[in-house]
């Protein structure tokens, strides 16, 4: 019925699907919009991204442009590249949840791009960015998601703009989408699969009042329009140019074998508590879209950001599903992180509820099964679910890996089984829910904390650049300096730094399950100990790429540390390891062993063997499985190993020693030295030694 004006619309492609906003066809534009208790709703057309007031103003008639809570409208004659705003008229009755606002532009929930910023409100006007309208074709030459299983995935967070900001750079267009696309050639050396972009979708610029705000929003997390992507990272500053460069940026990344994942923000936006602005959601249908308290005039905030979007009411929930749809068939995106997602796992009220609708119908939309669904399993009010969010579907950060990986090797006592719990894939957390070694996204940083080069520089936070008197941030970092607070010149201990990364940073690639690292760490990128840089759009932030050549060993380990995982089937298995024999004449798939080569002891030592069995062969068809063995040690003095009897029949070469400097740290060609014939090794204080078995 709301289509009536719209003879062509069949024929659109099948990333059309969105049914809301602004719906471009030959003839026009179709206008729809949610709104159970508006009275009256305007639709302003502006000309140009610096009017202050729209050309034009069409009010919706109730009875010929209203179905039941829907409100459209056709206006002929309309083009790709048009600017509006929405603007509802209703109660403003706060104690019932409505906050309707006469006066208020409103950004269309279904925006697919915005343009401009907040202009002046000095006569008590909100004006945001104005809304466009956006043609979505696109020449994709062919172009479809990679489908790379999770279980083969190298997963790199970065920020989009703090990639090639710097002017250490070098690419054509600093901080945008396009400089990404410049950096292939460098992502695809290091070895990654897959980029995980901080937030990308819109989010305010500059503050609600159209002046820079006292503390900038540089990661993002603060979403304006989930449909939208952010124009700041643009090139092309016209409206709709951010949509044309960000599918660039996709397309160029898929065609060199690296998928694209979101990092997504559903759980609260930037219009904020009672005291925020009416930007969009709050001025069409405030209890709907947000969570509200008993008093209605408050809300609820589990995001810790002045809200909490109300995922799992079915309005809300639909325009997600939408929206997760767009991204996927219009931007051709491979797979979501879902930003603070035990949210999502709450009930109208707020209470946590077992198979919650929006989680349970993520996991089964049958046009999301080719993307990726990353939680990070927890929330700003206390809710913790890692190993317990979803079903298989769902993989997860697993904040249980990152603290005890860091507990390890800052020398922590009795976490040698946790250790080995850990490596092995994480079976206490997801085994018995029936989910495979890949739900486990391994990290040991991330965006939020402190950078790999801080965890091994600092024992505090230093976050007063922050302006919040260093309150903000994590105090719980299991961090250590090693001597001395931040940066030295004294050799000794930042030689021990560096090893310390790499301990880490091999545990990360050996272990079953999904590693993830963050930009910069594989050169070892400071943040000058600031824990929490969400407002640092400066070179505290920005990826200093000098750092390339100044730590280019640390860089050529990563590289062949990558490499190797992703040659090695023995490291990336689909199922739990048993510690049994997979076949009758080969040895358990998994032995540890203490560093006399017998029983380890769990409780009280420092050091342990780890010995993986390549896969059978119907698991590795192109035979590149080799036996690996991993030495640890974690404690302060150095230790002899002897290898285990059970190993001794193989020979071995060594590929990886984090006590020496380059080149003899890592052998890529699997060229290392042969074990001695004693089969006794002494391995340095806060040491990993790999060797591979030859092959067979």
């Amino acid at each position: 019925m709301l289509m009536r004006r719209q003879p062509h619309l069949e024929h659109m492609q099948f990333t059309h699907t969105v049914p809301y906003g602004a719906i471009l066809s030959e003839d026009g534009v179709q206008f729809l919009v949610f709104s159970r208790n508006a009275t009256a709703m305007k639709l302003l057309l502006y000309k140009d991204v610096g009017d202050m007031d729209p050309h034009r103003v069409i009010t919706f008639r109730p009875e010929v442009d209203r179905w039941g809570d829907i409100w459209g409208l056709f206006v002929p004659g309309l083009r790709a590249g048009q600017l509006y705003h929405f603007q509802a008229d209703g109660p403003f009755e706060p104690e019932h949840g409505h906050r309707f606002d006469p006066k208020a532009r409103l950004i269309d929930p279904y925006a697919k791009a915005l343009a401009g910023t907040f202009l002046d409100n000095s006569d008590g006007i909100t004006r945001p960015p104005k809304c466009v309208v956006v043609d979505d074709h696109f020449d994709w030459s062919g172009d479809r998601h990679l489908r790379r299983s999770l279980s083969e995935t190298v997963i790199y967070e970065m920020h989009v703009r703090g990639f090639t900001q710097h002017a250490s750079s070098g690419v054509k267009h600093p901080g945008t989408y396009l400089g990404v696309i410049d950096k292939i050639p460098y992502l695809k050396k290091l070895g990654v699969t897959a980029v995980e972009l901080m937030p990308i979708n819109e989010f305010p610029i500059l503050g609600s009042d159209g002046k820079p705000a006292r503390i900038k929003n540089y990661w993002g997390y603060d979403s304006m329009a989930f449909f939208s992507p952010h124009r700041g990272y643009a090139y092309d500053k016209s409206p709709g140019g951010q949509v044309r460069e960000f599918k660039e940026m996709v397309k160029a990344l898929h065609s060199e074998g690296i998928e694209v994942i979101l990092d997504v923000v559903f759980n609260h936006t930037c219009e904020g508590n009672e005291h925020g602005p009416t930007l969009s959601f709050k001025g069409l249908e405030n209890s709907v879209y947000y969570m509200l308290e008993r008093d209605k005039r408050y809300y609820k905030n589990y995001s810790g950001c002045g809200n909490t979007v109300n995922g799992n009411h079915p309005i809300t929930r639909e325009m997600i599903f939408h929206c997760l749809r767009y991204w996927v068939h219009n931007y051709h995106i491979d797979g979501f992180r879902f930003d603070l997602a035990s949210i999502l796992s709450r009930d109208r009220n707020g209470n946590l509820v077992p198979n919650p609708p929006l989680v349970e119908q993520i996991a089964e939309d049958p046009l999301l099964s080719d993307a990726k669904m990353i939680a990070e399993a927890w929330d700003a009010a206390g809710a913790y679910q890692v190993g317990s969010f979803g079903n298989s579907r769902w993989a997860e950060w697993n904040g249980r890996f990152r603290d005890d990986v860091r507990r390890v090797w800052r020398g922590d006592s009795g976490m040698l089984g946790a250790l080995a719990t850990r490596l092995s894939g994480s079976s206490d957390l997801y085994q018995s829910g029936g989910r495979p070694p890949y739900c486990s996204i391994n990290f040991v940083t991330s965006h939020d904390g402190f950078t790999m080069n801080d965890l091994v520089s600092y024992n505090h936070k230093h976050n007063l650049a922050n302006g919040e008197d260093n309150r903000d941030g994590d105090n719980n970092n299991h961090s250590f300096n090693y001597g001395i607070e931040g940066p030295t010149d004294r050799k000794p201990i930042d030689g021990l730094r560096l090893r310390q990364i790499k301990n880490m940073m091999t545990t990360l690639l050996l272990s079953q399950g999904v590693p993830m690292l963050v930009a910069g760490d594989e050169f070892r990128r400071t943040q000058q100990g600031n824990n929490n840089a969400y407002c640092q759009d400066n070179e505290i932030s920005w990826l200093d790429w000098k750092l390339t050549e100044t730590n280019a060993e640390l860089l050529r380990f990563m590289q062949a540390l990558i490499a190797f995982r992703i040659s090695q089937p023995t490291l990336r298995r689909e199922s739990y390891l048993t510690g049994k024999s997979v076949a009758p004449d080969q040895l358990p798939d998994v032995s540890w062993y203490g560093p006399l080569g017998t029983a380890v002891d769990w409780h009280q030592s420092q050091q342990m063997t780890c010995l993986l069995t390549k896969p059978l062969k119907k698991l590795d068809p192109q035979g590149l499985g080799r036996d690996v063995m991993i030495l640890f040690n974690t404690g302060e003095i150095a230790s002899e190993f002897q290898v285990p009897v059970v190993a001794k029949e193989r020979k071995w070469r060594l590929f990886l020693d984090t006590a020496e400097d380059s080149p003899k740290d890592i052998f890529p060609a699997f060229d290392g030295p042969f074990l001695n014939k004693r089969q006794r090794i002494v391995l340095p204080s806060k040491t990993t030694m790999v060797y591979v078995a030859e092959m067979t």
